[in-house]
């Protein structure tokens, strides 16, 4: 009685996992399901690991240059400061192809990407990445942001000069908006439908059909028939192989239940709602129910447009403005090569390498360097179609008239 009024427990409170963890200090979003959602319980779900996978994979594979504009000639800017960190090592201990996986992946987890800025000489020298957990942006009265962040040495405030910051869909202009906070009943009611359905296989018997008669088996009778039965009739093998009962057996096969199969169906609507969240294709996250010959490459091209090009444009808005001071960013930006996820297509590159060579768009030797390939002799050269050639009489026909 006395430890009730003064509010002690009876025992102290075990932390055992990431969830009890984050339900003691608060973490995480509750959901109407009664889960508490959080990034390393929405990460547990497949569908959404799979999604977050896929869309930081498939950036972090393509190529990101630094290019510099001189009128209409656009060149690699190799001796910038910033073109290794984008193209090899932004820091010490990544690759450009992790540091951009980590961007995504933070991006989709918690819609804000943060990192520090190593500056030597007015110029970007590293990027070093920080937990978004431990970042609080603010907007000023004076129009600027600041930056708390929750270092372990202490909390530090620290100006745009120092901070990277890569938002998502954002409503304040600052903050990014979280997919995780925004979408936690679909998620919740996926992390309690896997909760069911685990317990389910745990403590329930699934089979597919029993033999049932009406007489007493003797112990013997009983054994022989399950040794019998399982030989006889278990296994791939013995598929469709007609059974011989005998004292009166019925054998009664057992189909899934009207309940289970709407819970087969909410679970996989689930799935397709999440991966609407993430903009990925079903058939990316290994979902080929609904597609066809006809749709996948359709579909491949929508996951570039729609589901890549929106995130490579946010990073390369942000590289210009936030990481080129204000001279370099008017004849510097940021390019990813999307052109880079064709490569898988032979025919399909030089179906249109072959275009571009007989349209005079492309010459050989720009062929051959989109295919790491050294150039040769006399393939600099760019073709113009006969049919295509202006008219130099009805130029001068036209001259004459005007004087």
């Amino acid at each position: 009685m006395l430890r009730a009024l003064l509010g002690r427990k009876s025992g102290p409170q075990v932390i055992d996992s990431p969830e009890k963890l984050a339900q003691a200090i608060g973490v995480g979003y509750e959901s109407a399901s009664g889960q508490r959602v959080t990034t390393t319980s929405a990460l547990q779900q497949l569908v959404v690991f799979s999604c977050v996978r896929v869309l930081a994979e498939s950036i972090g594979m393509l190529p990101c240059r630094l290019v510099k504009q001189d009128g209409r000639v656009r060149l690699p800017a190799t001796g910038h400061r910033l073109y290794p960190l984008l193209t090899m090592a932004p820091n010490g201990f990544m690759t450009a192809q992790e540091f951009w996986e980590l961007l995504v992946a933070c991006l989709c987890l918690r819609g804000n990407f943060f990192a520090y800025k190593v500056n030597a000489l007015g110029n970007v020298g590293e990027l070093l990445p920080i937990n978004p957990d431990i970042v609080t942006p603010r907007l000023k009265d004076d129009w600027t942001v600041e930056y708390a962040v929750d270092f372990k040495s202490g909390r530090r405030v620290l100006t745009q000069d120092e901070i990277w910051h890569v938002r998502l869909f954002t409503l304040d202009g600052l903050n990014g908006l979280n997919p995780i906070a925004y979408a936690r009943q679909q998620l919740g009611l996926g992390q309690a439908m896997d909760t069911h359905a685990a317990k389910l296989f745990t403590n329930g018997a699934v089979t597919s059909g029993v033999l049932r008669t009406e007489q007493e088996l003797t112990d013997e009778a009983f054994d022989r028939l399950k040794t019998e039965f399982q030989g006889e009739h278990m296994g791939v093998a013995n598929a469709y192989k007609p059974m011989i009962l005998e004292m009166g057996l019925d054998w009664k096969p057992i189909s899934l239940s009207a309940v289970d199969t709407q819970f087969i169906e909410s679970k996989k609507l689930t799935e397709s709602q999440l991966c609407g969240l993430f903009r990925v294709p079903p058939h990316m996250v290994a979902n080929m129910e609904k597609m066809t010959l006809n749709n996948t490459e359709q579909m491949g091209m929508n996951f570039v447009n729609y589901s890549l090009v929106p995130i490579m444009t946010r990073i390369e808005h942000r590289i210009q403005v936030g990481l080129l001071n204000e001279k370099d960013r008017l004849n510097h930006y940021a390019k990813f090569n999307a052109g880079a996820l064709m490569r898988g297509d032979l025919k399909g590159r030089y179906a249109s390498y072959g275009q571009g060579i007989q349209w005079g768009i492309l010459s050989p030797n720009d062929c051959r360097e989109l295919e790491d390939e050294n150039p040769r002799e006399g393939g600099d050269i760019y073709l113009t179609p006969m049919n295509m050639t202006t008219n130099p009489e009805a130029a001068d026909d036209a001259d004459k008239t005007a004087s």
